[in-house]
Protein backbone atom coordinates (compact mmCIF):
# COMPACT_ATOMS: atom_id res chain seq x y z
CA UNK A 1 0.00 0.00 0.00
CA UNK A 2 1.25 3.61 -0.68
CA UNK A 3 0.99 5.40 1.79
CA UNK A 4 2.12 8.91 0.75
CA UNK A 5 -0.43 11.30 1.18
CA UNK A 6 -0.14 12.63 -2.85
CA UNK A 7 -1.20 9.08 -3.59
CA UNK A 8 -4.40 8.92 -1.23
CA UNK A 9 -7.56 8.02 -3.34
CA UNK A 10 -5.54 7.28 -6.43
CA UNK A 11 -5.88 3.86 -8.45
CA UNK A 12 -2.70 2.03 -8.03
CA UNK A 13 0.25 2.28 -10.08
CA UNK A 14 1.06 -1.49 -10.10
CA UNK A 15 -2.59 -2.12 -11.06
CA UNK A 16 -3.59 0.56 -13.34
CA UNK A 17 -0.14 2.63 -14.49
CA UNK A 18 0.87 5.40 -13.47
CA UNK A 19 -1.70 8.42 -12.46
CA UNK A 20 -1.39 10.90 -15.34
CA UNK A 21 -1.85 14.43 -13.71
CA UNK A 22 -1.44 16.58 -17.33
CA UNK A 23 -4.42 17.51 -16.98
CA UNK A 24 -3.71 19.36 -13.44
CA UNK A 25 -1.32 21.79 -15.41
CA UNK A 26 -2.78 25.39 -15.31
CA UNK A 27 0.14 26.69 -17.08
CA UNK A 28 -2.02 26.49 -20.74
CA UNK A 29 -3.71 28.74 -22.42
CA UNK A 30 -6.98 30.26 -20.86
CA UNK A 31 -10.12 29.41 -23.09
CA UNK A 32 -12.62 31.87 -23.06
CA UNK A 33 -16.72 31.56 -24.67
CA UNK A 34 -16.05 33.46 -28.17
CA UNK A 35 -19.43 32.01 -29.54
CA UNK A 36 -21.86 30.46 -27.34
CA UNK A 37 -23.37 27.36 -29.42
CA UNK A 38 -26.21 26.50 -26.87
CA UNK A 39 -28.67 29.65 -26.29
CA UNK A 40 -32.01 30.61 -24.85
CA UNK A 41 -33.89 32.74 -27.02
CA UNK A 42 -36.61 35.76 -25.72
CA UNK A 43 -37.54 36.24 -22.27
CA UNK A 44 -40.75 38.63 -22.17
CA UNK A 45 -41.66 40.50 -18.80
CA UNK A 46 -44.70 43.44 -18.34
CA UNK A 47 -45.15 45.34 -15.21
CA UNK A 48 -49.15 45.62 -14.08
CA UNK A 49 -50.51 47.15 -10.73
CA UNK A 50 -49.92 44.60 -8.14
CA UNK A 51 -46.26 42.73 -9.78
CA UNK A 52 -44.69 41.67 -12.46
CA UNK A 53 -45.11 38.94 -15.77
CA UNK A 54 -42.26 37.35 -17.34
CA UNK A 55 -42.26 34.07 -19.47
CA UNK A 56 -39.89 32.39 -21.58
CA UNK A 57 -40.25 29.13 -23.90
CA UNK A 58 -38.42 26.19 -22.67
CA UNK A 59 -36.36 25.16 -25.98
CA UNK A 60 -32.24 25.60 -26.28
CA UNK A 61 -30.96 25.75 -29.60
CA UNK A 62 -27.82 23.42 -30.60
CA UNK A 63 -27.27 26.24 -33.35
CA UNK A 64 -29.75 26.61 -35.27
CA UNK A 65 -31.09 22.42 -34.33
CA UNK A 66 -33.87 22.89 -31.85
CA UNK A 67 -31.62 19.97 -29.33
CA UNK A 68 -33.14 20.51 -26.28
CA UNK A 69 -36.72 21.15 -25.69
CA UNK A 70 -37.05 21.29 -21.82
CA UNK A 71 -34.83 24.00 -20.71
CA UNK A 72 -36.46 26.06 -17.56
CA UNK A 73 -34.54 29.94 -18.42
CA UNK A 74 -36.93 31.31 -15.59
CA UNK A 75 -35.48 31.34 -11.79
CA UNK A 76 -37.21 32.13 -8.78
CA UNK A 77 -35.14 33.55 -5.91
CA UNK A 78 -36.33 34.03 -2.40
CA UNK A 79 -40.33 34.46 -2.11
CA UNK A 80 -40.50 37.98 -4.40
CA UNK A 81 -37.99 37.87 -7.18
CA UNK A 82 -37.72 35.90 -10.90
CA UNK A 83 -34.84 36.26 -13.14
CA UNK A 84 -35.29 35.26 -16.73
CA UNK A 85 -32.03 34.27 -18.60
CA UNK A 86 -31.57 34.28 -22.46
CA UNK A 87 -28.28 33.68 -24.53
CA UNK A 88 -25.61 30.91 -23.69
CA UNK A 89 -27.08 27.88 -21.50
CA UNK A 90 -23.82 26.89 -19.50
CA UNK A 91 -23.40 30.87 -18.94
CA UNK A 92 -27.01 30.01 -17.31
CA UNK A 93 -26.13 27.53 -15.24
CA UNK A 94 -23.00 28.71 -14.07
CA UNK A 95 -25.54 31.55 -12.97
CA UNK A 96 -27.80 29.54 -11.47
CA UNK A 97 -25.31 28.19 -9.46
CA UNK A 98 -23.97 31.51 -7.98
CA UNK A 99 -28.02 32.30 -7.41
CA UNK A 100 -28.22 29.21 -4.87
CA UNK A 101 -25.25 29.91 -3.26
CA UNK A 102 -25.83 33.37 -2.35
CA UNK A 103 -29.78 31.76 -1.34
CA UNK A 104 -28.17 29.99 0.90
CA UNK A 105 -25.71 32.07 2.02
CA UNK A 106 -29.10 34.75 2.58
CA UNK A 107 -31.36 32.03 4.41
CA UNK A 108 -28.56 31.38 7.09
CA UNK A 109 -27.02 34.62 7.61
CA UNK A 110 -28.19 36.34 10.79
CA UNK A 111 -29.02 40.09 9.32
CA UNK A 112 -32.63 39.09 9.33
CA UNK A 113 -33.25 40.67 5.47
CA UNK A 114 -34.21 39.59 2.39
CA UNK A 115 -32.54 40.80 -0.82
CA UNK A 116 -35.41 41.85 -3.04
CA UNK A 117 -35.12 42.30 -6.72
CA UNK A 118 -33.48 45.54 -7.16
CA UNK A 119 -30.54 44.52 -4.56
CA UNK A 120 -30.12 41.22 -7.23
CA UNK A 121 -30.33 42.81 -10.22
CA UNK A 122 -27.79 45.32 -8.67
CA UNK A 123 -25.66 42.53 -7.43
CA UNK A 124 -26.15 40.48 -11.07
CA UNK A 125 -24.92 43.78 -12.64
CA UNK A 126 -21.64 43.89 -10.94
CA UNK A 127 -21.03 40.14 -11.59
CA UNK A 128 -21.77 40.67 -15.50
CA UNK A 129 -19.90 43.85 -15.83
CA UNK A 130 -16.82 42.30 -13.85
CA UNK A 131 -16.65 39.41 -16.14
CA UNK A 132 -16.81 41.80 -19.32
CA UNK A 133 -13.75 43.75 -17.60
CA UNK A 134 -11.66 40.24 -17.81
CA UNK A 135 -12.42 40.04 -21.08
CA UNK A 136 -14.64 36.55 -20.59
CA UNK A 137 -18.11 38.02 -20.56
CA UNK A 138 -21.14 35.57 -19.75
CA UNK A 139 -22.70 35.26 -22.95
CA UNK A 140 -26.41 36.30 -21.34
CA UNK A 141 -28.99 39.36 -20.96
CA UNK A 142 -31.20 38.74 -18.08
CA UNK A 143 -34.34 40.13 -17.12
CA UNK A 144 -34.74 40.82 -12.77
CA UNK A 145 -38.56 40.78 -12.07
CA UNK A 146 -39.99 41.12 -9.19
CA UNK A 147 -40.56 43.34 -6.04
CA UNK A 148 -38.24 46.07 -4.65
CA UNK A 149 -37.88 47.09 -0.99
CA UNK A 150 -41.06 48.83 -0.99
CA UNK A 151 -43.06 45.85 -2.75
CA UNK A 152 -43.44 47.77 -5.67
CA UNK A 153 -42.98 45.95 -8.57
CA UNK A 154 -40.04 46.26 -10.72
CA UNK A 155 -38.36 45.27 -13.99
CA UNK A 156 -34.86 45.63 -15.12
CA UNK A 157 -32.27 43.65 -17.32
CA UNK A 158 -28.63 43.49 -17.72
CA UNK A 159 -26.62 42.50 -20.65
CA UNK A 160 -23.27 40.58 -20.81
CA UNK A 161 -21.26 44.35 -20.96
CA UNK A 162 -23.29 44.88 -17.50
CA UNK A 163 -25.01 47.00 -19.08
CA UNK A 164 -28.75 47.87 -17.22
CA UNK A 165 -31.76 49.32 -18.45
CA UNK A 166 -35.51 49.98 -16.53
CA UNK A 167 -38.81 49.92 -18.41
CA UNK A 168 -42.52 49.04 -17.70
CA UNK A 169 -42.14 46.40 -20.82
CA UNK A 170 -38.58 44.27 -21.55
CA UNK A 171 -37.94 41.79 -23.94
CA UNK A 172 -35.04 40.22 -24.89
CA UNK A 173 -33.59 38.27 -28.32
CA UNK A 174 -35.78 38.82 -31.27
CA UNK A 175 -38.80 39.22 -28.77
CA UNK A 176 -37.14 43.09 -28.52
CA UNK A 177 -38.47 43.45 -31.97
CA UNK A 178 -41.61 41.60 -32.16
CA UNK A 179 -42.78 41.29 -28.62
CA UNK A 180 -41.87 44.63 -27.69
CA UNK A 181 -44.30 46.86 -29.85
CA UNK A 182 -47.38 44.20 -28.60
CA UNK A 183 -46.36 44.81 -24.61
CA UNK A 184 -46.10 48.11 -25.35
CA UNK A 185 -49.58 49.07 -26.66
CA UNK A 186 -50.84 47.50 -23.12
CA UNK A 187 -48.04 49.45 -20.80
CA UNK A 188 -46.59 52.29 -23.07
CA UNK A 189 -44.88 54.28 -19.59
CA UNK A 190 -44.65 53.84 -16.07
CA UNK A 191 -47.44 56.29 -15.91
CA UNK A 192 -50.09 53.58 -17.32
CA UNK A 193 -48.99 50.52 -14.50
CA UNK A 194 -51.52 51.52 -12.39
CA UNK A 195 -54.21 51.11 -15.05
CA UNK A 196 -53.13 47.42 -15.97
CA UNK A 197 -54.79 44.26 -14.38
CA UNK A 198 -53.12 41.19 -13.89
CA UNK A 199 -55.21 39.61 -16.27
CA UNK A 200 -54.52 42.15 -19.14
CA UNK A 201 -50.46 41.55 -18.77
CA UNK A 202 -50.77 37.52 -18.00
CA UNK A 203 -53.05 37.40 -21.41
CA UNK A 204 -50.69 40.43 -23.50
CA UNK A 205 -47.46 38.38 -22.58
CA UNK A 206 -49.12 34.68 -23.83
CA UNK A 207 -50.24 36.76 -27.05
CA UNK A 208 -46.53 37.67 -27.64
CA UNK A 209 -45.52 34.03 -27.04
CA UNK A 210 -47.55 32.86 -29.55
CA UNK A 211 -46.00 35.28 -32.10
CA UNK A 212 -43.15 34.96 -31.42
CA UNK A 213 -43.12 30.61 -31.79
CA UNK A 214 -45.09 31.63 -35.29
CA UNK A 215 -41.91 34.24 -36.25
CA UNK A 216 -39.00 32.75 -34.13
CA UNK A 217 -37.15 29.69 -35.37
CA UNK A 218 -35.48 29.34 -31.94
CA UNK A 219 -38.59 28.97 -30.67
CA UNK A 220 -41.08 26.59 -29.28
CA UNK A 221 -44.61 26.19 -27.92
CA UNK A 222 -44.03 24.63 -24.49
CA UNK A 223 -43.08 27.76 -22.00
CA UNK A 224 -42.60 29.09 -18.63
CA UNK A 225 -44.79 32.11 -16.96
CA UNK A 226 -44.46 33.42 -14.03
CA UNK A 227 -46.35 35.82 -12.13
CA UNK A 228 -45.04 38.17 -8.98
CA UNK A 229 -46.75 39.77 -6.70
CA UNK A 230 -46.81 40.91 -2.98
CA UNK A 231 -49.65 38.59 -1.77
CA UNK A 232 -49.03 35.51 -3.63
CA UNK A 233 -45.09 35.66 -3.86
CA UNK A 234 -44.06 33.96 -6.74
CA UNK A 235 -46.49 31.71 -8.82
CA UNK A 236 -44.68 29.54 -11.75
CA UNK A 237 -45.98 27.08 -13.98
CA UNK A 238 -42.84 25.63 -16.16
CA UNK A 239 -45.28 23.22 -18.80
CA UNK A 240 -47.45 25.67 -20.44
CA UNK A 241 -48.67 24.91 -24.09
CA UNK A 242 -49.47 27.69 -26.56
CA UNK A 243 -53.36 27.60 -27.28
CA UNK A 244 -55.93 28.54 -30.07
CA UNK A 245 -52.93 28.37 -32.91
CA UNK A 246 -53.69 29.25 -36.33
CA UNK A 247 -51.36 29.61 -39.34
CA UNK A 248 -54.48 31.34 -41.75
CA UNK A 249 -51.93 34.53 -41.70
CA UNK A 250 -49.40 32.81 -44.04
CA UNK A 251 -51.91 32.63 -46.79
CA UNK A 252 -51.40 36.57 -46.68
CA UNK A 253 -47.24 36.13 -47.01
CA UNK A 254 -45.79 36.64 -50.40
CA UNK A 255 -42.60 36.30 -51.78
CA UNK A 256 -42.14 32.53 -50.18
CA UNK A 257 -41.94 29.55 -51.83
CA UNK A 258 -44.05 28.71 -55.05
CA UNK A 259 -45.99 32.15 -54.62
CA UNK A 260 -46.06 34.26 -58.15
CA UNK A 261 -48.37 37.03 -57.10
Amino acid sequence: MNHFPQAWGRPRDDVYGAYDSSYLRSNGPKAHTSSPIVTGTSVLAVKFKDGVVTAADNLASYGSLARFPDVKRLRTFNRRTVVGFGGDVSDMQYLDRLLLSLDIEENYGSSGHDLNARNLHTYLSKVMYKRRSDINPLWNQLLVAGLDGEDQPFLSSVDLLGTTFSAPTLATGFGAHLAQPLLRKVVDDEANVKSVTREQAVNAVKECMKVLFYRDARSLDKYSIAVITKEGGVELKEDEQLENQSWAFAEMIKGYGTQTV
